[in-house]
């Protein structure tokens, strides 16, 4: 069912942009030859007023063939300077081929605030309100206080809490930074600054849950102090500096009771039936954090702030994937962390699987989330100035605005096949990053 729900929802996206190139074209005169649902030899179709409307076997997005867009070049030379067939692309004015273009992405983009608008009604936005400040923290000293309502974060605007959220997924906290944040408190727009709040606790690098019964070793951290010292998952930790543990719940009371300060601790620990002690010191682990905790929980509105915040979700994803694009150029983030189709499928049939149980009503609004966070990022890939995609092809485009003239065709079309094959290269690179992390679970 998972696969099924997934394989929907991408097929909507795709079939939505292409109905954004579909209904700009028609408006504009261009004669489109096929609209189709799905890929591959056709099941059913039907030809209505000059356009062909396709069933295909494939049922995994769509197309949109307009007249005269991907002509042969075979008489390039001596079709140079006939005019273009009438209804065909090229007959119709610069502006009208630039909408046509840019429809498919904007229609991602009407998409994604009618998901967001749906989920918002629903459910309700994420106000940007400081939950809690931490007693002592530098937050709390300059005065922030619980149920401030912050408009921005380190000089980004903030209109809802996943804007803050956002800010530390893109940038990281120093010790050296002055956090910066303005905030409403009764109607009045206030502004502080202070320094983070350092906290500094001593870690072995132990992975345990506390439902397992005895303190079984779950994981160890590559290069920590418990690896260091020769102990493995699936060891039983027994005892602590001679105090005896025998739940995971004790080892937890322990650590409570007796925090680490970067002495040396002594460990015994069970391997099949044979104590084992090891003598390790704790390494240091310094977080720096805001000081203050902010919400993410949702919160009805008025009709108007559905539509106000149902925009606001839209730019929310939109400067998502751009700042996520930005960080392959920075080295915040590598190919690997991108997802192709198949992992966008992996990632709707989870989604769905964790929250079915949850009632109909919020697997919906989880599912139509998925729509709004996907059909946004559709958009803005396809805008990118990639000759392989929509926004390649308005570049060339607009250099014909600009210049008077189009781009030489076999150029272009040279220019195109290479960006198709290397994007080809790249999603392939990509599906097999996607499977290996399918497989790997």
């Amino acid at each position: 069912m998972k696969w099924i729900i997934a394989i929907i929802i991408f097929s909507v996206l795709v079939l939505f942009h292409e109905f954004g190139h579909f209904i700009v074209a028609k408006m504009s005169g261009v004669d489109v030859v096929e609209f189709s649902m799905g890929f591959g030899p056709r099941i059913f179709s039907f030809v209505r007023n000059g356009t062909r409307y396709s069933l295909k076997a494939l049922l995994f997005g769509g197309s949109c063939e307009m007249k005269g867009m991907y002509d042969s070049l075979e008489n390039e030379e001596e079709d140079r300077n006939l005019e273009p067939e009438e209804g065909a692309f090229g007959s119709v004015s610069i502006g009208k081929r630039i909408a046509i273009i840019f429809a498919g992405p904007f229609f991602n983009f009407i998409l994604a605030f009618v998901g967001a608008f749906l989920v918002i009604s629903v459910v309700g936005y994420d106000p940007a309100d400081v939950a809690a400040v931490q007693e002592g923290s530098p937050a709390a000293e300059a005065g922030l206080m619980a149920g401030d309502t912050i408009t921005s974060f380190m000089g980004d605007r903030v209109d809802i809490g996943r804007d803050i959220s956002n800010w530390f997924t893109f940038h990281d906290l120093t010790e050296e930074d002055m956090v910066t944040v303005s905030f409403l408190r009764d109607g009045e727009e206030k502004s502080l600054s202070f320094a983070p709040y350092v906290y500094t606790r001593y870690m072995l690098g132990l992975t345990y849950h506390l439902d397992s019964g005895t303190a079984l070793v779950e994981a160890v951290g590559e290069g920590s102090p418990l690896e260091e010292a020769g102990v493995k998952a699936g060891d039983v930790i027994i005892s602590i500096n001679g105090k005896e543990i025998t739940t995971a719940r004790s080892l937890q009371d322990y650590f409570e009771e007796f925090p680490m300060d970067g002495s040396e601790i002594t460990l015994t620990v069970d391997r099949d039936g044979q104590e084992i002690t090891v003598s390790l010191i704790p390494y240091e682990s310094k977080n720096v954090l805001s000081g203050f905790s902010y919400n993410l929980g949702r919160v009805s509105t008025t009709p108007l702030g559905v539509i106000k915040y149902s925009a606001i979700e839209l730019r929310y994803w939109i400067t998502t994937v751009i700042r996520s694009l930005g960080g392959l150029f920075t080295g915040r983030f590598g190919a690997d962390d991108f997802s192709g189709p198949v992992g966008v499928v992996d990632i709707v049939g989870t989604t769905y699987e964790e929250v079915k149980d949850e009632g109909l009503l919020m697997t919906l609004m989880n599912m139509i989330n998925l729509v709004v966070l996907l059909s946004a990022n559709l958009g803005v890939m396809n805008l990118l100035p990639i000759p392989a995609l929509d926004g390649g092809r308005l570049v060339f485009l607009f250099y014909e605005l600009i210049s008077g003239r189009p781009v030489n065709q076999k150029v272009e079309i040279t220019i195109q096949s290479i960006a198709v094959a290397a994007l080809l290269l790249f999603m392939v690179y990509v599906m097999y990053h996607d499977l290996l992390r399918i497989f790997a679970r």
